[in-house]
């Protein structure tokens, strides 16, 4: 076996063993948990940068679409097929691979003196949620896709519903119910292309890239018949599959439940929650979505999802503005940026695409560190009202220091990782409104009104709560102190990357690259079907002009 399928097995298997280690070592040993926790979270952080960096030093093809250190066993066999444990990276999972293990370690530290209650089980559901994370995004069996896909929703329903806040319990059944709904309807979506291939090829496959080779090679035929069945059976597809990716995302109006839980999940389940489990939603949609339905994303994915994410930029933005929570407020904000996000996946370019990926790591850089501050100040002080604060960078300048330049981030400073996604977003949905569609981009001046808002309601956060005279809420113990160690360690390693991927975020687009631009040639494929359909032919034009 390979140092790097190791490695993928080993981001899968860890988490899911420092799970039942830290279960079973019991409530009263605090001490001993938590340090499994953390080296559990440095071999995860360790094992996906070795990752990354051998994916990285790959002579890759110009547009290859399939996996890479792929590991694959038999699980259970079906007929002509079977379900296999198919696991590899590509271009478009594994930056997420790499996100989903950075954030693990702060999720660790900043629950260290948070959680005393059931400190064993706590941590245990946080490892064991990482784990489904990264099977998701390694996942290339779309049955194995979707058992992690609904997995995850059993430790942070665990998470939200003991160690959250006084709404608690009605905040995890929301989210669960919620989410499952849709998920049930992206099993359907699943079977379906899953049955359509094996009804017209008679091959019965649950691997990802051989699903999308089959129905590109099926859209490439000419028989009328054959292009109406396709087209059909994608609707079906692409409708199923959007129920539930679109909760995940969320898309409005199906974000309800997204700032409920936020604000009552303890902070390491914000982190998680916004870092990586969002990302699934978006995910879903680049790596089957429009791979599966081409011709359905661009006639009925493109203006449906642009413009409910174009209404969910302004509208979470507007939202984020008027709240006096500080946590349900980036909660809002995710709405809004990750509006953005779709509006750039769906533009169906390959600039738009390249900034839909950038803009999942650079939100679950930014707003992760967003929510981690939060914790920081609430542990402290016990509140997360805005008008209970005033001047706090005069009392905690190291925290004021952070906050300051995460929320840049979060606005998109040139300079900062926020800026290179936002911009590639706006450049893909242009070039798909101006050069493509040949209208107007009322869409790109939406897009781009999210990020004056952005700049508006978090600039008001920081003058609420960083400066003016000094206005700190009660509180009863030793005096509150700035950043301690361990807070740095959590905070400082992402900001430094935020700086890092807003200044050369080369390496993350150049190893996309190839498999973007073959989700973008597919987009372009369909948009040449889409033409030539309402093209009439020679005849037509011939007839109507002696007419």
């Amino acid at each position: 076996m390979a140092l790097e399928q190791l490695l993928e097995l080993s981001l899968i298997a860890l988490p899911l063993v420092g799970a039942i280690v830290v279960a079973a070592l019991g409530p009263r040993r605090g001490e001993a948990v938590r340090a499994v926790s953390v080296g559990v979270a440095i071999v995860c952080l360790g094992c996906a940068g070795a990752l990354a960096a051998g994916f990285m030093a790959l002579d890759r093809r110009p547009a290859a679409f399939a996996p890479e250190f792929v590991a694959s066993w038999e699980l259970l066999p079906l007929g002509s097929g079977a379900v296999h444990f198919f696991i590899g990276v590509d271009g478009l999972n594994i930056w997420l691979v790499v996100l989903t293990a950075v954030l693990i370690l702060p999720c660790v530290l900043v629950s260290w003196t948070h959680v005393t209650e059931r400190v064993n089980e706590f941590y245990a559901w946080l490892l064991a949620l990482q784990t489904c994370m990264f099977g998701v995004f390694l996942a290339f069996d779309i049955v194995l896709f979707y058992i992690f896909f609904e997995l995850s929703l059993i430790p942070l329903f665990f998470l939200i519903g003991i160690w959250g806040g006084p709404e608690r319990r009605h905040a995890a059944r929301k989210f669960f119910v919620f989410t499952l709904a849709g998920s049930v309807l992206t099993l359907l979506g699943v079977m379906a292309v899953v049955i359509a291939c094996h009804k017209t090829t008679g091959v019965l496959t649950f691997s990802i890239p051989q699903l999308v080779d089959i129905v590109q090679a099926q859209l490439t035929l000419q028989r009328p018949a054959d292009v109406d069945y396709w087209r059909n059976i994608q609707y079906m597809v692409f409708a199923l599959m959007m129920a539930g990716f679109a909760v995940k995302v969320p898309l409005v109006p199906l974000h309800t439940w997204l700032p409920l839980a936020h604000v009552e999940a303890p902070t390491a389940g914000s982190v998680d929650l916004a870092g990586v489990l969002l990302k699934i939603g978006a995910y879903g949609f680049l790596r089957l979505c429009i791979p599966l339905a081409p011709d359905a994303s661009l006639l009925f994915g493109l203006p449906v999802v642009t413009c409910l994410a174009a209404i969910g930029i302004v509208y979470g933005a507007l939202c984020a503005f008027s709240q006096n929570d500080v946590k349900r407020l980036v909660a809002y904000s995710s709405v809004s940026h990750l509006g953005l996000c779709m509006i750039g996946m769906f533009s169906l370019t390959a600039a738009g695409l390249a900034g839909s990926l950038m803009q999942m790591i650079n939100h679950g850089l930014s707003t992760g560190a967003l929510f981690l501050l939060i914790g920081v100040i609430y542990e402290r002080y016990h509140t997360r009202k805005l008008s209970d604060y005033s001047g706090m960078a005069k009392r905690l300048p190291y925290f004021g220091f952070f906050l300051v330049f995460i929320a840049l981030s979060s606005v998109g400073l040139p300079g900062l990782n926020g800026f290179v996604g936002e911009a590639l977003c706006l450049m893909g949905i242009m070039e798909q409104e101006v050069d493509k569609a040949g209208h107007g981009p009322l869409l790109t001046v939406v897009a781009a009104s999210g990020m004056i808002l952005g700049a508006w309601y978090l600039m008001t956060m920081l003058r609420r709560l960083l400066f003016g005279q000094v206005k700190e809420p009660e509180h009863h113990g030793p005096p509150i102190m700035d950043l301690q160690p361990r807070e740095w360690v959590m905070i400082a390693p992402l900001a430094v990357l935020c700086l890092l991927l807003g200044v050369y975020p080369k390496p993350v687009l150049d190893s996309a690259r190839p498999d973007l631009e073959t989700v973008a040639g597919m987009a372009d494929r369909a948009r040449a079907r889409e033409s030539k359909m309402a093209t009439p032919p020679a005849g037509v034009h011939a007839a109507v002009s002696k007419q």
